[in-house]
């Protein structure tokens, strides 16, 4: 089961790191936490203080806790996991080598080959991924006879970036000048799939 109604957010010191987990003091309180890489190198070090968004997991033989730098990554973490084939390992596992950013895009274009980056997730299970979080996130994926914008560069390639970026339920007008900006910053002949995760680090900066 989840967390909701028990431990969500734990904000204290860091009390020790390790690969998969680190303690955060609370009030003299040590807190085991697992966390996925990307988390655990923005904690710092040994003494800073910390802030954990937190998703709990009770199971007959266990009691765990899993930290989360930032909401949208805890999000992703539980719905990673309503994919069969996918526990809190693996799910951890991915978003230690992809941001939020970077799945969501490749669950916009299809990206299997990106979704076999992480440890554990095999061609088979990243075609699930692709498919079934398509669904779930709305269908999210470029529409055919996307309104060309007025970009220079591959215009087709922008035009399915911010198809994708509005069927992620961004306006089209914030979409086009997220798409704008990430041109301006990875270059005139990025992919859509680059077009899509600059342009969603544009949309949260």
């Amino acid at each position: 089961m989840g967390g909701t109604g028990m431990i969500a957010r734990l904000k204290g010191r860091v009390d020790r790191l390790a690969d998969e987990h680190v303690i955060i003091d609370v009030n003299g309180v040590g807190y085991l936490v697992f966390c996925s890489g990307r988390t655990l190198q923005q904690l710092g070090n040994i003494g800073d203080p910390a802030v954990l968004e937190i998703e709990t997991h009770v199971r007959e033989d266990h009691f765990h806790l899993y930290g989360f730098a930032e909401l949208a990554e805890r999000d992703m973490f539980l719905l990673l996991q309503t994919v069969q084939g996918v526990g809190a390992k693996v799910a951890l596992a991915i978003l230690s080598a992809l941001s939020v950013a970077e799945i969501q895009a490749a669950i916009a274009t299809g990206d299997v080959a990106l979704l076999t980056r992480p440890a554990g997730v095999g061609k088979r299970l990243a075609q699930r991924l692709a498919s079934e979080l398509k669904e779930k996130m709305g269908g999210i994926a470029p529409t055919a006879g996307a309104p060309v914008i007025a970009m220079t560069g591959p215009v087709e390639a922008a035009a399915d970036a911010v198809s994708a970026l509005v069927n992620l339920g961004y306006r089209k007008a914030e979409a086009e000048v997220a798409v704008r900006r990430a041109k301006a910053s990875v270059g005139e002949g990025a992919d859509a799939t680059t077009l899509i995760t600059a342009g969603l680090k544009a949309l949260a900066s």
